[in-house]
């Protein structure tokens, strides 16, 4: 072998194990990398995932995530103050709100260090249930046995719905609220209408239904009846004589123009329509197909007229003024349109086929509308 050979073969071999040095270092930075990943993966994790304890922590002002997390570890709330630290500085986790927190061992470093941020205790959003407005307490009960978390919990709703001794619990934590009026022996559901159509996030692997049910009660407390009480109650004249609505009544009244309206500016002159039918002396029956639907119980795609001769307290048909209690849970625009109503002479309306409304001052002109928009369709 020549030397030129010699030469070639050691530049040869020198490349092979430059190869083989970076390869390996390349391995080795691989596995340290994941091994640090899951150091840190298994330090975040809750240190008792099924611990009930709750402590108070008081986050003094202008701690550093070092003290934090030594503190944190100190109160047996986390397992490694340093991870903490470290999982701070990488998620750039900065801005702590000083004050007193309830923590728990079963909180993981987002939890710890969200709530830290925002002053309040964080937690997973597990699942949504969403309340669409109009929706009445029978479909709200299918919505949860829709919804994962709460998937078997639709029973124990409907149960509590009819549950006197929970709705006086209720009335008493509710007294601005709830009046012994959704005790009324007509009513189908003490707290039909009262359920704020809203969107409630699930946190718990088992929800508390009754806390849910709170929760809605709260939203109806500070969406609905804040604008009622905002106005000093709802007046409205009745058979000539000035009189003033209970919240009850006036929900009852939000539910009618939600079940009826199509729009905004229909939900006004809806409401119009029912005031100036209920001003009448005698009172005209408000005749709103919904509340047939409601009292028949079940979905109709069309009322027929034997139906609206059904016996039931809710037939405004054959009942004059308002029914019992609301027919669905009313929403923003709904309450909005009732406390101000449009200013019509309108006594009547028909929807056509494309969900557009469509008033009269007169009968005469009521059945003109109905032939043109209904019959000639």
């Amino acid at each position: 072998m020549s030397k030129y050979d010699d030469i070639r073969f050691s530049k040869t071999v020198s490349s092979y194990l430059s190869i083989f040095i970076i390869a390996a270092m390349a391995v080795l930075f691989i596995l340290g990398a994941f091994f640090v990943y899951m150091y840190i993966k298994s330090g975040s994790e809750p240190l008792d995932p099924n611990s009930t304890e709750v402590k108070e922590v008081t986050i003094e002002q202008g701690a550093s995530s070092g003290m934090i997390g030594d503190q944190l570890e100190n109160e047996e709330i986390i397992r490694n103050g340093r991870m903490f630290e470290l999982y701070l500085k990488l998620n750039s986790i900065s801005d702590y709100q000083a004050g007193a927190y309830d923590l728990s061992p079963s909180m993981d470093f987002e939890q710890i260090s969200k709530t830290l941020e925002t002053g309040r205790v964080f937690q997973e959003v597990l699942g949504r249930l969403t309340v669409p407005e109009g929706f009445t307490i029978d479909q709200i009960a299918t919505q949860m046995a829709n919804q994962e978390q709460l998937s078997g919990e639709e029973d124990r709703f409907l149960e509590l719905m009819e549950d006197e001794s929970f709705i006086n619990t209720l009335i008493e934590d509710y007294p601005d609220m709830l009046s012994d009026e959704i005790l009324d022996e007509d009513v189908k559901y003490a707290l039909e209408g009262y359920l704020y159509p809203a969107t409630y996030d699930i946190t718990e692997e088992e929800p508390n239904i009754e806390n849910l049910i709170r929760r809605m009660l709260d939203a109806t407390r500070n969406n609905t009846y804040n604008v009622f009480q905002s106005s000093d109650g709802y007046t409205i004249t009745f058979e000539g004589e000035t009189e003033d609505l209970s919240f009850h009544e006036f929900l009852t009244l939000s539910s009618l123009i939600e079940k009826e309206a199509t729009s905004l500016a229909d939900r006004s002159k809806i409401a119009s329509v029912f005031l100036n039918r209920m001003s009448e002396s005698p009172s005209m029956p408000l005749q709103t197909d919904p509340t047939i639907a409601y009292a028949i119980g079940e979905h109709q795609e069309r009322i027929l007229f034997e139906d609206l001769e059904v016996e039931d307290p809710y037939n405004t048909y054959i009942n004059t003024g308002l029914p019992p209690g609301p027919i669905a849970s009313p929403g923003e625009q709904s309450v909005q349109s009732t406390m101000n109503p449009s200013n019509t002479d309108f006594y009547y309306f028909l929807a056509d086929s494309e969900g557009n409304n469509h008033f009269a001052r007169t009968f005469e002109e009521h059945v003109e509308n109905r032939e043109q928009y209904i019959n000639n369709q």
